[in-house]
């Protein structure tokens, strides 16, 4: 049957009958919506961009660099 069939069919109905008819139809459709969630994309290789990573090594020192003065006597 044919969308256009089923929408003559349903133009045929009563008022309070397409009311039922929309009354039945929705949880089935709100069923179809939490079943079929959107898709999310993949956060895998969202960095690649921007090359290799530092190492912890690197990481260490850069951290011994900055806490090297810290707390500041200058203020």
């Amino acid at each position: 049957m044919t969308f256009e069939a089923v929408l003559n069919l349903v133009k045929q109905l009563s008022l309070a009958e397409k009311l039922r008819l929309i009354k039945s139809i929705v949880p089935e459709i709100e069923r179809e919506l939490v079943v079929m969630p959107t898709p999310r994309k993949s956060l895998w290789g969202l960095c690649a961009d921007l090359g290799i990573a530092p190492s912890a090594a690197d990481i260490d020192e850069v951290r011994r660099e900055e806490w090297a003065n810290f707390p500041r006597e200058d203020f």
